[in-house]
């Protein structure tokens, strides 16, 4: 565990690895819960670092951070999100020749996994999930999409995303969504927040 200064009134968390980040995330949402965190406004995770932001003293947290035992992640006592996928996305035949296997066994082989919201960024709503395999990890596409269409299911890496929202992306889409995945008008506007867990599940192909 590295712990650095951000301005006056943050820090940021530098963690070994995906798994460390997570543990430390769901810990201080713990101890905040639990009144024994100083005040903080924001904790936010990432792929190996938590930031907290809105501290009023963070020289003296960032003494006591390292000393901390962070237990590893509790278990999954939160209720599944499913969210049903026309797995109908261009780049599925590719993924499933990258996997060996027929596209039948690649959408078997996605909605077997139960999935979690390690961290979100890159748009509003969009989640980063861990759950698939380790061998299953595919790379970004060479050349990236200037258009990917909202609700598009993709891959990248060890990670699974759902696009909020039309953007460029250089995933790989695998298939598509109805559900909404960010509404302003929702509390939580996100459906998909750090910790959550999902399930896909396969619904027909138009």
């Amino acid at each position: 565990m590295k712990v650095l200064p951000v301005g006056d009134r943050a820090l940021l968390v530098e963690l070994a690895d995906a798994p460390e980040a997570q543990a430390l995330h769901a810990e201080l949402l713990r101890r905040r819960a639990a009144g024994s965190l100083p005040p903080v406004r924001e904790i936010v995770p990432a792929a190996r670092t938590v930031l907290l932001d809105g501290l009023d003293a963070p020289a003296a947290l960032a003494r006591q951070l390292p000393q901390w035992t962070v237990p590893p992640l509790p278990p999954r006592a939160r209720d599944v999100i499913e969210i049903p996928v026309r797995y109908d996305g261009p780049d599925l035949a590719e993924v499933a020749a990258h996997w060996r296997t027929s596209e039948e066994e690649a959408v078997r082989i996605h909605t077997a996994a139960e999935y979690r919201v390690a961290f979100c960024g890159f748009a509003p709503g969009f989640g980063y999930l861990t759950g698939l395999p380790e061998q299953f990890a595919v790379e970004r596409r060479a050349t990236p999409r200037t258009s990917v269409p909202q609700g598009s299911l993709a891959l990248a890496g060890p990670y699974t995303g759902l696009y909020p929202r039309s953007s460029p992306g250089g995933w790989q889409l695998i298939g598509t969504t109805d559900t909404v995945l960010w509404d302003a008008a929702r509390e939580p506007a996100a459906l998909l927040t750090p910790g959550a867990r999902v399930r896909f599940t396969a619904e027909r192909r138009r």
